[in-house]
């Protein structure tokens, strides 16, 4: 175990830069010390941390930091590659040092091999499914599903399938849904297959009774049945990133909120114009968000925000609390401004989205 001092000295990131990567979720040490709050960090997370500092140093957005660490971990050489590749397409000409780091990395994923640790190959799965719940979990990660040509393994969702549970899960980097739905019928260990987007659409058509269905992979062809009709289509043959390492967040502010409220008090409230250095993806501008010391959430103008208030995408957040379906919600606030902000059921733990924040100081 490494102490945070000669984590700092050995990675090139600085004592200060650890411990906002640590609140933001990015880097976060394998312990910390209960009484004296000191972080210690594991072997295998130097090499994480001498990446992330060439990833800082050429400039690259939180929000493709934390999904490049994702598929470094994970040994996704080919995310890894187009993440670097939109971002070389990002920079400004001259800046010369950045395109050297990435060079660099380039070079490190062509000759690392690893192949412990890399992503599980779906063979042959049957499982029996509820329709509804199946139709429930859809629903809820639907919204959050990629669109960018340059990173087609986040253009589906991720079937992952382990014991008797069923995770679905979508991300498009600025936003992650997670759902989980139980199964039958799964007697081996965990198995993952990407279903594309159309063929996802076309499962929730199916879904429209209340008997059970049954979803099968067989080599790279995906089918769902639901009494006398089905759809088929081929799988997508590329990693999912390593979503559970993503959704381990530092504990945060929780605060139950009435999402009917807290809707109109989107659409109707202040609303930011997002900085040059990280656009509003949604194109529906940004509100920040703050707590209230009675525990209720406001959004804030601007001029009125504090180094609590937290900046994300109006649209994004809004698509996230129609996806999760409730009256009543859970808003996580993380640890720092720059963490993820998360979207829960009060019933359901393991349904929520994460939503990546915008800076405010642009």
């Amino acid at each position: 175990m490494r102490s945070i001092g000669e984590m700092a000295r050995d990675s090139g990131l600085g004592v200060s830069a650890l411990r906002f990567y640590d609140r933001a979720g990015v880097l976060v040490p394998a312990w910390v010390d209960p009484v004296s709050g000191y972080r210690w960090y594991a072997p295998e997370q130097l090499e994480e941390a001498r990446v992330l500092a060439r990833l800082r140093r050429a400039g690259m957005p939180l929000a493709d930091i934390r999904l490049a660490l994702a598929g470094w971990s994970g040994a996704d050489a080919d995310l890894v590659r187009r993440l670097l590749r939109a971002h070389v397409r990002r920079l400004e000409r001259g800046l010369a040092e950045a395109r050297s780091e990435f060079s660099t990395l380039r070079a490190l994923l062509d000759h690392r091999e690893n192949p412990m640790t890399a992503s599980p190959r779906t063979g042959t799965v049957r499982l029996s499914l509820s329709a509804p719940r199946l139709a429930s979990a859809l629903d809820a990660v639907r919204f959050a599903v990629g669109e960018d040509p340059e990173l087609p393994m986040l253009g589906g969702v991720l079937f992952d399938v382990e014991d008797d549970a069923l995770r679905l899960v979508a991300t498009d980097r600025y936003r992650m849904a997670v759902a989980r739905s139980t199964c039958v019928g799964h007697g081996g260990g965990r198995e993952q297959v990407v279903v594309p987007t159309p063929l996802v659409d076309a499962m929730r058509a199916l879904l429209r009774d209340e008997e059970p269905v049954s979803f099968a992979v067989d080599a790279d062809r995906v089918t769902l049945e639901a009494g006398e009709r089905q759809v088929s289509g081929r799988r997508l043959t590329h990693d999912f990133p390593d979503y559970r390492r993503l959704v381990q967040l530092p504990a945060g502010r929780r605060v139950v909120v009435d999402v009917p409220a807290l809707r109109e008090a989107l659409e109707t409230g202040p609303v930011r114009e997002a900085g040059a250095s990280e656009p509003c993806r949604s194109g529906r501008g940004v509100s920040v968000l703050a707590t209230a010391d009675d525990g209720t959430v406001t959004v804030r103008g601007d001029g009125d925000e504090d180094e609590n208030s937290v900046g994300v995408d109006r649209g994004f957040l809004l698509d996230a609390l129609a996806a999760a379906d409730r009256d009543r919600l859970v808003l996580e606030f993380g640890a720092a401004p720059t963490a993820p902000l998360a979207v829960r059921r009060t019933d359901d733990e393991e349904t929520f989205s994460l939503l990546m924040p915008v800076r405010l100081d642009d």
